[in-house]
């Protein structure tokens, strides 16, 4: 399945409105750390798509959502469930970590 990216005018649609719980990447092209976490996710996406959705959004071109949810260090990892956020990690962290942080909602727990 991998990774989707999401814009500020598909936002609502993809991540609120999604039927499962939504792992959103705030990201920056500029961004080393955030260039790391991008395949751990696409990872995460693909072991767990039956579980989770996992996309991308770029704080650069969509500052009003980065804004909302108050994103001032990237990267960002918000998991998002029946449209609110339910969980958030900051910075690179490897798989596992993540996996740990967010196991509730992979199935894991």
């Amino acid at each position: 399945m991998s990774t989707t990216d999401v814009t500020t005018s598909n936002f609502e649609t993809e991540v609120l409105n999604s039927d499962k719980p939504v792992i959103v990447d705030f990201w920056a092209e500029w961004c080393g750390p955030c260039r790391m976490v991008g395949p751990v996710l696409e990872a995460i996406s693909d072991e767990h798509a039956d579980s989770v959705k996992v996309v991308k959004l770029n704080v650069d071109e969509n500052q009003e959502i980065a804004a909302k949810y108050g994103i001032t260090s990237i990267p960002a990892v918000y998991l998002f469930d029946g449209g609110e956020v339910q969980k958030q990690s900051i910075g690179a962290k490897p798989k596992s970590a993540l996996e740990k942080e967010f196991a509730e909602y992979l199935g894991q727990a």
